[in-house]
């Protein structure tokens, strides 16, 4: 039967255009629905679900390397044969929109409470249909595979009837509970945040050392605070019980400076007493601890700082300032009344918005909790038996550690956007009612003055149900029972506790079962300093400007190449250029094949005996790059993989094959042409399949111009597979010799300055036979790689004159000169350049050792100087290597 006709597509134009490949491909993808799935369970399914990106976001460099390596493991696992599902969607982000929002519409002259509540969240939902949209459209640029027909929003109708139930299955079992606690309460956002949104940042400070005396006494006991404000609502000074120094005070009384209120001494062993003077001031309305110990001492609490940041009128004469400004008259006061005993520098942690960077305010009041140890026992027991494991194994610890000390989760949110909180309070007998649906009367007295709780829940309430939600659950769907638990989750190292021991806990408290088995950590894109990219800095970088500037493919083999899981990203333009280069040399590569295709029949694979060394070689290495890159993308270590395929590609395929089959290309024998074009098209598809995860749009439109047989799109071709029998160690070990020899060759007359056009005679001296042989046959390679001529002898009687030497495993190498330069003029020119190099460097050590330029220039000056004299060095001693190869010693 006649081998079936397939034509290339010879039309590739000269240039790789990014824009144009990227949009073509990505429409036809989807307009296609090859991202969909649907449950099909004779097939094994894969999941992840997307870390729901806030809805007001925009692409930024974390995101592009969180969904690159997404992606890169979807696209791999449905090449596999796996029903992949990779399920996107958006987070409603309460804060971060209703700031959005509220700045809108301060552009016109409103407030939220002009508008109220619902005329307001109304105008927040048409600000996320028009603007909601954007970073999925952004996502798409990146070319995430998503299956787009299954997008959800945490505030959609299912995610908020999971939401619903989640709370009232909580509340009922006693896990969700009211009460008066310190919380972070953020002045600018006007809302509690939890602890792990808190951003700790060491700023200068300073401490207060104030006296506190002791009634009716002359004594007075030192306190030391960074805080002096607070003082304002102090109600005792707490000493540790073993503490000497003032153990005959406990149960005295002293007098609060300024405010004149009698406050107690007592004991507690809470107090460390080698920290500051060992006496603690205790205003539990304003600190956590302090509040423990209040409730330990029946204390009362008394709140001088209001949610705004403002003096209460519990602060007296500072009622109505601002906290930072009170601190700056009391001190001032306390100094004047002789209280003040000294101020110490202080460089501290201090609590940050990590919304927008406003210092927080330990706030007294009364807030919704999750009580959390008996959700943190399962999810921390998983852990340790192995159900789900982290990647690197490193984070393990980190999970456990803060599983172990895990605090009550304070839930609740002082906002109008988000899932309000399901309870009404009875205004007439104070009953609290938690219910599916608005209740019409209160079931203990039948009043029917009902008014719902005016919170809103936390975020990260409804993203940590995101793996089952998503999925259709609280109903029992077909999605839920085929694809949960997820297979592994992608994320950044910085929500493991914000996110992922949420959806931990939540699993196993609702699905009985781990959200996923396995989860894959990075690290965070930095800029080239290793600093953090932010809008303070003004150092981020723009995904989108990148992709239009370098392409997409680029972006994102740059940001999965040289870096190992869990660390850090440097982000340097550079490496993004060397990104790009290599999809240009990809394009270029694949462009000679094709052209080179024009009367190809694809048919049987060639008889072995018509495959060259080379061919063999290339096959026996691509075996290697299969089963190396697929092993690196099971060990979740998709930077080695991508190295692997880069190294191939561009080394061993582009430098190396496609140059050892232009002869056989070019020649007279079409069995021999027919042969090379086979098993360049061979090797040229499997390895752009292997390349697609990492670049799917380049490899796309590459492989869909192959005269291969192919189905429809290369993401759904199936992932290469290791061909055993086409392994062949004495074929890699025999091309590695010869490529041995001509690389020798290639750098003598690189050295030597030969004409590249300029044929050279070399000897080569190999005294194993089989080797000998081996040159031989092969010595075309030589030929038509190193433009020069071989003679091969398996010894020599003496070392040729004027000659060039190099040693390879097995053949010494010599180069004659006589003949391929002019000796005498290399000399000269070479001496010439010598002489320069060693004034230039003469001159620039002078620089290095002047102890006057040292101490003035600045550093990146003298670095320069430095690097300089290391690249004048290494010339003066490849000039020097050159001219002894010459014959003659350096002067």
């Amino acid at each position: 039967m006649a081998a079936k006709k397939y034509q290339p597509r010879t039309d590739m134009p000269t240039t790789y255009s990014p824009a144009e490949v990227e949009s073509k491909w990505y429409r036809y993808w989807e307009e296609n629905k090859f991202f969909h799935a649907e449950v099909k369970p004779d097939k094994d399914p894969f999941c992840i679900v997307m870390p729901p990106p806030n809805v007001t976001g925009q692409l930024h460099m974390g995101h592009a390397l969180d969904n690159t390596l997404q992606d890169i493991l979807t696209r791999w696992r449905r090449m596999q044969g796996y029903n992949t599902l990779w399920l996107p969607g958006t987070d409603h982000a309460g804060i971060a929109t209703q700031a959005k929002v509220e700045d809108q519409l301060a552009r016109e002259g409103l407030s939220k409470n002009q508008l109220g509540r619902e005329r307001f969240l109304d105008r927040v939902w048409e600000w996320k249909e028009k603007y909601g949209g954007q970073i999925t459209t952004q996502l798409r640029r990146l070319g995430a595979s998503c299956d787009w027909d299954r997008e959800r929003f945490t505030m959609d109708e299912g995610c908020s009837e999971a939401v619903l139930e989640v709370f009232l299955r909580l509340f009922e079992k006693g896990l969700i509970y009211r009460d008066y606690y310190i919380t972070n309460w953020c002045p600018r956002c006007q809302t509690t945040i939890s602890d792990i949104e808190v951003e700790h940042l060491d700023k200068p400070g300073h401490f207060y050392y104030i006296k506190y005396p002791v009634k009716d006494s002359d004594e007075f006991i030192p306190i030391a605070t960074t805080r002096p404000e607070t003082m304002l609502g102090d109600v005792a000074v707490a000493v540790h019980p073993g503490d000497r120094r003032y153990g005959h005070l406990v149960g005295k009384t002293l007098i609060l400076p300024v405010a004149g209120r009698a406050i107690p001494v007592i004991e507690d062993e809470y107090v460390d007493p080698e920290f500051g003077t060992g006496a603690v001031k205790i205003t539990p309305a304003h600190d956590p601890n302090d509040f423990e110990v209040g409730n330990r001492h029946g204390l009362p609490q008394v709140q001088v700082i209001d949610r705004n940041g403002v003096m209460t009128g519990e602060a007296g004469k500072y009622k109505g300032l601002d906290r930072w400004e009170c601190r700056k008259r009391l001190v001032k006061e306390l100094d004047a009344l002789g209280y003040l005993i000294r101020v110490d520098d202080h460089t501290h942690a201090v609590g940050h918005c990590y919304r927008c960077s406003t210092v927080i305010e330990p706030m007294l009041s009364k807030q919704w909790f999750v009580r959390m140890k008996p959700l943190a026992e399962p999810a921390i027991r998983v852990v340790r038996e192995g159900r789900l494991r982290f990647v690197p194994e490193r984070f393990t610890r980190i999970y456990l550690n803060w599983m172990e000390n895990i605090r009550d989760w304070c839930i609740s949110r002082q906002l109008w956007w988000g899932h309000r909180i399901p309870v009404w309070y009875c205004m007439d007998c104070g009953e609290m009612i938690a219910s599916r649906n608005a209740p019409d009367r209160c079931a203990s007295c039948s009043g029917t003055s009902l008014e719902q709780d005016p919170d809103v829940l936390d975020t990260w309430f409804s993203s940590g149900l995101w793996p089952f939600s998503t999925l259709g659950w609280p109903k029992k769907t077909l999605d839920l029972a085929y694809f949960y638990p997820t297979s592994v989750l992608v994320t950044g190292r910085d929500i493991i506790f914000f996110w992922v021991a949420r959806m931990i806990f939540s699993g196993l408290e609702f699905m009985d079962d781990v959200p996923f088995r396995e989860v894959f950590i990075h690290g965070l894109v930095l800029d080239a300093l290793g600093r953090k990219m932010s809008k303070s800095l003004g150092n981020g970088v723009d995904p989108i400007d990148v992709i239009e500037s370098h392409g997409a493919d680029s972006l994102r083999f740059m940001l999965v190449t040289g870096n190992t899981p869990g660390n850090d990203l440097r982000f340097h333009f550079e490496r993004l250029d060397g990104a790009r280069n290599f999809a240009n040399k990809i394009w270029n590569a694949s462009r000679f094949v094709l052209m080179n295709l024009y009367d190809f029949d694809y048919g049987p694979e060639p008889e072995r005996e018509r495959l060259t060394l080379a061919d063999r070689w290339i096959y026996s290495r691509f075996q290697s790059v299969v089963q190396e890159v697929t092993e690196n993308l099971e060990n979740y270590d998709p930077g080695e993989a991508a190295r692997i395929l880069y190294e191939f590609i561009w080394n061993e395929f582009c430098d190396w094959y496609i140059e050892l089959t232009k002869p056989r290309l070019y020649g007279r024998d079409p069995r021999d042409r027919s042969t090379a074009q086979y098993v360049l098209a061979d090797v040229l598809r499997g390895t752009l399949e292997l390349l697609h995860p990492f670049m799917p749009f380049i490899t796309e439109d590459i492989w869909q111009r192959l005269p291969v047989p192919r189905g429809r799109t290369i993401m759904r071709a199936a992932w290469p597979a290791c061909r055993k029998e086409y392994k062949d160690p004495q074929a890699e070990r025999d091309m590695e010799l010869l490529m041995e020899i001509i690389r020798s060759i290639r750098h003598i007359r690189s050295e030597m300055n030969v004409p590249p056009g300029k044929k050279a005679d070399v000897i080569l001296e190999i005294p194993d036979a089989r080797t000998r042989e081996l040159v031989q046959a092969w010595s075309g390679y030589v030929e038509s790689l190193a433009a020069a001529r071989a003679g091969i002898r398996p010894a020599l009687p003496e070392k040729p004159d004027q000659a060039v030497h190099a040693v390879a495993r097995g053949a010494e190498i010599y180069v004659p000169l006589a003949g391929l330069i002019d000796i005498r003029q290399e000399t000269a020119r070479l001496e010439k350049e010598l002489d320069l190099i060693g004034k230039e460097l003469g001159r620039v050590r002078g620089k290095l050792s002047n102890q006057g330029f040292l101490s003035k220039a600045p550093g990146d000056v003298i670095e320069k100087e430095r690097a300089k004299e290391s690249e004048l060095s290494e010339k003066q001693a490849s000039i020097a290597r050159r001219l002894k190869m010459l014959g003659r010693s350096p002067r």
